[in-house]
């Protein structure tokens, strides 16, 4: 339960077929083929005679090599100094190759597609408007970045991290402070905090017609209690290089929700290791810098250390923010998210925290985990702050994303 399409016939089921053999030999000289290049002109064919026909992913992967090694030896990729170009070329690379050689590639691209210039060159960095895109390069680019540009790169990130902290301070503060202040129910409120709907509901039977209104036997408010903590909230952040985008927002509304003195927040970021980084959420710069986009995925293991900071469940709201494609042991995974449900805590899978429109994800995993009271489906950072509202009232967050419209019923 990988989600890896590289084992199946294209129909979620296996070939095991007399086919097999000759998939896996026209697999070899695919191989050959992107190693070789050449577009379809270098001879490479089947024992038929067949020229070698790519797949629309090898075709991506193709051009994507050919853009930084194509040219003949010693000359530049076909990028050259375009940073929109370059922005475009590094998420290719991070969605069709696999982390050990992304780091090879970034590598050969500082000097060959001109990164180091790009990130040297504060006038350059200043051609191209700063955002959510070109801060998911700069942290794609991770530990590559010359140690002399990383104050230029850093200034980047906090122009558009300051930017969207702006944006979703207010709403998260409202959205969050007011579900708070809801949760904590009283009979005996002050006047400004009576839930007056909720009143008159409950006093319909002592409705006066002859003064035509409800005479209230019991007041129905919420208590406040700023000064206590009333949740705990662990994002747990997948940093898979497919996950650049939600690992920035995230990190933005980690830090808003740590500044509210009636949330403990924690961050948790993971590859085949888990990171945390609460300590540093006070700075999404540094949350950001902290992370090390492109590595493998181990679910299972996030999930077991973050069920170890869980000390009140009932109080706990677990985001886990992946496309859940794992690479550890999947049946381990949705154990151990079974047990965290169990045990009392509010767990929600987000596919993607981002403005980018419809994620790749794992549906096999997603249906899994809607099946154990896990809802999964992907949220817009404007949404984020009323999902976090709806679950802080322990209202059902399936029912909450269909009245937004968001699908959460995922079919294998």
């Amino acid at each position: 339960m990988t989600g890896t399409s590289d084992q199946t016939d294209g129909s979620g089921t296996a070939d095991v077929s007399g086919n097999a053999s000759a998939g896996a030999g026209r697999d070899r000289l695919s191989r050959w083929r992107l190693v070789l290049g050449g577009q379809d002109a270098d001879g490479i064919s089947t024992e038929d005679g067949v020229p070698v026909q790519l797949s629309d992913d090898d075709v991506r992967r193709d051009q994507a090599l050919e853009e930084l090694y194509g040219g003949g030896s010693g000359q530049r990729g076909g990028l050259g100094s375009s940073s929109p170009r370059v922005a475009r070329w590094l998420g290719d690379i991070r969605g069709y190759f696999p982390s050990s050689v992304v780091q090879v590639m970034q590598s050969d691209a500082m000097d060959r597609l001109g990164l180091r210039q790009l990130l040297l060159e504060p006038e350059m960095l200043r051609t191209v408007q700063p955002d959510i895109g070109l801060v998911s390069t700069l942290v794609g680019l991770g530990r590559v970045i010359p140690e002399e540009s990383r104050e230029t790169a850093r200034s980047v990130v906090r122009q558009v991290t300051t930017e969207l902290e702006e944006r979703l301070r207010a709403k998260t503060i409202q959205a969050v402070s007011g579900a708070l202040n809801r949760s904590v129910r009283t009979r005996r409120p002050r006047h400004r905090d009576i839930d007056w709907n909720r009143t008159i509901a409950a006093n319909l039977k002592h409705y006066q017609p002859e003064y035509r209104t409800v005479v209230p036997e019991r007041l129905h408010g919420h208590a406040r209690r700023s000064t206590e903590i009333q949740r705990e909230i662990i994002l747990c952040i997948d940093q898979s290089g497919s996950m650049a985008e939600s690992v920035v927002y995230s990190s933005v509304f980690g830090a808003v929700l740590s500044s509210l003195r009636s949330v403990s927040t924690r961050l948790v970021v993971f590859d085949t290791e888990v990171v945390d980084l609460t300590d540093d959420l006070d700075d999404p710069v540094d949350v950001l810098f902290g992370v090390q986009l492109g590595g493998g995925t181990d679910i299972n293991r996030a999930l077991a250390y973050c069920q170890d900071q869980i000390t009140k469940p009932a109080e706990t709201i677990l985001v886990l923010i992946s496309d859940l494609y794992e690479g550890g042991i999947a049946e381990e995974m949705l154990r151990r998210a079974a047990s965290i449900v169990g045990g009392g805590t509010t767990m929600i899978a987000l596919l993607a925290l981002s403005d980018s429109g419809h994620p790749s994800f794992d549906s096999r995993h997603a249906a899994a985990l809607a099946g154990i009271g896990v809802p999964a489906f992907a949220c817009t950072p404007d949404l984020f702050p009323d999902m976090m509202a709806a679950a802080i009232e322990r209202r059902d967050v399936s029912e909450w994303a269909a009245s937004q419209d968001i699908p959460t019923s995922h079919k294998t």
